[in-house]
């Protein structure tokens, strides 16, 4: 179904395919049967929009991104898997998105707002907040969960089924393989835990208070004495009524299939 959509003479649209009201859909452009693009979607140009896949409103594709072919996932048997990708989100150049597969839900989900620039490759099962930034080149294996607002620099490569905590930083170059709290900050191969992400703090206006909290509940985090468990423990009776260190007390007691990302000791300099 095409709803007063522009769509180019030499691009394809399958029947079954839904294109909104006010979609455009540049030259050699192919979308698949089972494809709902929402209203104001633009698709520049030889796009491949393929799989159950659901582009929310005013999302912007570039040329030769590749959006909801089947998972690079050798376990995968052609289920109907689905990703869903929030409003205003932005893929540039050579992006490569998957679907999900049953071990992992059945579902691949990209949040509003999301900037994913060139050759950034979301793999299967994937979980993206709103507001996340994938930089040129970014890597996420299978299962990755990035909550909001998250920044990962450019050619950084994230291990499957780590979790990147809300208003987390990883620098570029990375290799991410434990999990990185939120407000975090990590950088190097492998990557370690280099403080807070203070600029990203400042720029999304959370008070001073807040920030001098967080500080002082990362440096008892991450001190030498006792069990990481032990310190969490000290952290929340310390810091009750912060909701950011309670955000962060959250996300280490949950836990995941990855250990925690902790800075560099003296011993490992």
């Amino acid at each position: 179904m095409v709803a007063t959509a522009e769509i180019h003479p030499t691009a394809i649209i399958s029947d079954g395919a839904v294109v909104g009201a006010g979609a455009r859909v540049g030259p050699y452009c192919i979308v698949g049967p089972n494809v709902v693009l929402g209203e104001g979607v633009v698709l520049e140009s030889h796009v491949v929009v393929g799989g159950h896949t659901t582009l929310g409103a005013r999302c912007r594709v570039f040329p030769f991104a590749s959006i909801g072919q089947p998972p690079q996932d050798m376990k995968y048997r052609g289920e109907p898997s689905r990703l869903v990708i929030g409003a205003d989100t932005v893929m540039r150049e050579h992006v490569t998105i998957n679907p999900g597969t049953e071990s992992g839900g059945m579902l691949t989900s990209i949040g509003e707002r999301c900037l994913i620039l060139a050759g950034a490759h979301v793999a299967h099962d994937c979980r993206l907040g709103n507001g996340v930034l994938l930089v040129n080149n970014v890597v996420l294996g299978g299962h990755v969960q990035v909550e909001d607002n998250a920044i990962l620099g450019g050619g950084s490569a994230v291990h499957q089924y780590v979790r990147i905590g809300r208003h987390a930083f990883l620098g570029g170059m990375s290799g991410l393989e434990h999990d990185l709290i939120p407000f975090g900050m990590a950088i190097g191969n492998r990557a370690r835990l280099a403080g807070l992400n203070i600029v990203g703090l400042k720029r999304h206006a959370f008070p001073r208070e807040q920030i001098h909290a967080l500080r002082k509940a990362y440096r008892m985090l991450f001190a030498d004495e006792g069990t990481l468990a032990e310190r969490v423990d000290d952290v929340a009776r310390s810091f009750e009524d912060e909701a950011l260190v309670q955000g962060v007390v959250a996300f280490l007691r949950s836990g995941g299939d990855r250990s925690v990302c902790t800075p560099l000791s003296a011993a490992d300099a």
